[in-house]
């Protein structure tokens, strides 16, 4: 489906004070923007940005950037944010492909993917957020004890995340195809996909990784 442009969105980004307007400027400096030496997690495809509005509000001593490289999908979040005293988030406009350009190695504690593009297309498997190639990118920016959680509700993209992870040499923590019936939905936070999609009856599938 075409991503339906907002006009005026790149417009509303630029000028925004939640929006980290050149972040490969903070590079290994991010607890300056912050304020404070708090760990670091991050989400990207954060599409609208309730799942890491709702972390950031949960937890005030970890800080959060929400990544969407799609302005318009972007503004909606802004919107939300605007409602809200959370100082503890901030967002960014940028491919996930340039995480490593961004973050110095050791910088973030957690990466979150929620719901990412299946790219269903065999030739198009790079493009999937837990390909071989984007696990080397988180790779890059993760702490020595940092992890990678990972929830959708399609089947065969997770399938090959749970073959695609340990190809890149992430080793697989925990995993459930049925995250809301499991031992893993304690304290789970819901993104909008997942109500939606739980409300159609789709199991939702999660899993955690480790570097």
């Amino acid at each position: 489906m075409r991503l339906r442009h907002i006009r005026g969105a790149e417009e509303a980004i630029e000028t925004s004070p939640f929006v980290i307007q050149k972040p490969k400027e903070h590079r290994g400096h991010f607890c300056e923007l912050f304020g404070n030496t708090n760990p670091i997690q991050i989400e990207v495809g954060m599409g609208k940005g309730k799942f890491i509005m709702e972390l950031a509000q949960k937890y005030p001593e970890t800080n959060f950037i929400g990544i969407e490289r799609y302005s318009s999908v972007l503004l909606r979040a802004l919107q939300k944010r605007e409602e809200l005293e959370i100082p503890n988030i901030y967002f960014m406009c940028v491919d996930a492909k340039e995480l490593g350009e961004i973050f110095a190695p050791g910088e973030v504690e957690k990466i979150y993917l929620n719901f990412s593009d299946p790219w269903p297309k065999d030739r198009h498997a790079k493009r999937r957020l837990t390909s071989p190639d984007f696990m080397k990118v988180y790779d890059q920016v993760l702490a020595k004890d940092g992890r990678v959680e990972f929830k959708t509700d399609n089947q065969d993209l997770f399938t090959y995340s749970l073959e695609a992870i340990p190809e890149a040499g992430g080793t697989i923590e925990a995993s459930t195809r049925d995250l809301h019936h499991s031992d893993m939905a304690e304290g789970n936070v819901m993104t909008e996909y997942e109500t939606k999609f739980s409300a159609m009856g789709n199991p939702i599938c999660k899993l955690i990784a480790s570097r």
